[in-house]
């Protein structure tokens, strides 16, 4: 009952939105004589704060100065690259930038998009939101989301570089494990993991604790809703992405409430360009998507529960998940020194885990300074952390030296203590096995074109 409550509060206070809108007008209007009265612009700044307090927040657009193509589509899922189809822009290397599906949309990605477009051919995944999509589209879990990240490597690649922003981290180190183990000749060139939750167990957040304390039937008798009707998704499933932006905003409440009291006070004096960039960030802050809830409930399972991943139990489709079976894909993890949502060593982990790569072949980078948002956006994003990541990428597409045989690491010194489990020592690395090397993808009926105007 809780999403049909929150669609009729919307509408109910759609008239006095109305109204709040047209005062603001009025009080701004410079042919109103009384909008020259000091408590005009007070009046205006508050019927704009209300409004925004009570909109339903559109989809933003990325409004970057290049062009946007859709290159591949799925239901719950379609690429969108950067750029006019050029000689030039087809030297560059390719990089798939997976968006996290966690109630925001891509376009929170627009400052990372926008730091590798001089250097990248650059795609993002743009996550449809659920309530969009008609429940005969079907289910999208974690399976699901495993095999999307599959097909978009096998689709873009060969020579692809891969950069999982947060909650992606583990679906495409799954995918690139499953590939790697089936050499398949796809598998992308480099990987680079930002603030991404592969092993929730070190160094715990907040985030973390929670879902380890309230369990698997706490999510899904308190946080799964069925889609009203006036929607294409109606009857569908869903994580409401109203009940995720209410997370957000209360792990950090007193920082959003003196965000909006500064608003305030920037419109009372006048000042329009302090007020732009607030209105600027909670435009995209405030935009919110639904989560199918398979795919909800399996992450918070799967991923911060019983943390299958590090353990060596995550299966793909009946398939074990070993990143031991990683070979070629070279990895970078990056973390913020800051990070309250991902702590620091959770990225880090599939470095330890992928027993099987060169060293050479990995890199990992900690931001001093930085918190969760910045070791994907912002100027230290921009100034410290791009110039590694292109290094990285770069250094991937050379020549690799032969690589020993795959043994099987020694035992950790101090083992990861699980709160409510047996002591968990690394997997076993997988047995050794023929390396196929990328070759150029040959057309067959069926295949998605290698170049960018796919």
């Amino acid at each position: 009952m809780l999403y049909p409550l929150y669609e009729a509060g919307h509408l109910m206070l759609a008239p006095m939105r109305l109204a709040a809108e047209a005062t603001k007008l009025a009080c701004e209007n410079p042919f109103n004589p009384f909008a020259y009265a000091p408590q005009s612009r007070t009046m205006a700044a508050g019927c704009e704060m209300f409004e925004r307090a009570t909109r339903v927040y559109a989809k933003p657009a990325f409004g970057l100065d290049v062009p946007e193509r859709v290159v591949w589509e799925r239901p719950f899922c379609r690429v969108v690259a950067f750029g006019e189809p050029s000689a030039e822009l087809e030297a560059k290397p390719k990089l798939l930038i997976v968006a996290p599906m966690s109630g925001h949309y891509a376009t929170l990605l627009r400052g990372t998009v926008e730091a590798f477009l001089p250097s990248h051919q650059v795609f993002i995944t743009d996550w449809s939101d659920a309530r969009q999509v008609p429940a005969s589209a079907g289910r999208f879990g974690l399976d699901d989301y495993i095999d999307t990240c599959i097909a978009l490597f096998e689709a873009l690649g060969p020579d692809l570089h891969v950069a999982a922003v947060c909650q992606p981290s583990v679906p495409v180190l799954a995918a690139i494990a499953r590939m790697e183990a089936e050499d398949h000749p796809l598998v992308p060139r480099s990987a680079v993991l930002m603030g991404g939750p592969v092993d929730t167990r070190r160094s715990p957040t907040a985030v973390n604790l929670m879902a380890e304390e309230k369990g698997f039937a706490w999510f899904e008798r308190h946080c799964i809703h069925r889609v009203p009707g006036g929607y294409p998704g109606v009857g569908r499933a869903v994580y409401p992405g109203f009940l995720q932006l209410a997370g957000f905003m209360g792990m950090n409440l007193e920082r959003h409430r003196d965000a909006h009291h500064a608003m305030f006070g920037h419109l009372v004096r006048g000042d329009g360009d302090s007020a732009a960039r607030h209105r600027a960030f909670y435009d995209e802050y405030l935009a919110v998507m639904d989560l199918t809830a398979e795919f909800y409930l399996e992450t918070i399972e799967r991923v911060f529960i019983s943390h299958d991943l590090p353990r060596g139990t995550l299966r793909h489709r009946g398939e074990r998940v070993d990143l031991g079976a990683i070979r070629r894909c070279h990895l970078m993890a990056v973390e913020g020194e800051k990070d309250d949502i991902t702590g620091l060593g959770q990225t880090k982990a599939a470095l330890d885990l992928a027993v099987n790569l060169p060293e050479a072949a990995k890199t990992y980078h900690m931001q001093p300074g930085a918190g969760h948002y910045g070791i994907f956006n912002g100027s230290r994003f921009r100034q410290d952390i791009v110039p590694l990541v292109c290094s990285f990428m770069e250094r991937s597409l050379r020549p690799a030296a032969p690589r020993p045989a795959p043994v099987v690491p020694a035992p950790e010194s101090h083992p990861i203590l699980l709160r409510h489990g047996p002591t968990m020592q690394p997997p076993r690395a997988t047995p050794a096995r023929a390396i196929v090397w990328p070759e150029p993808l040959v057309d067959r009926p069926g295949a998605i074109p290698q170049r960018i105007a796919l």
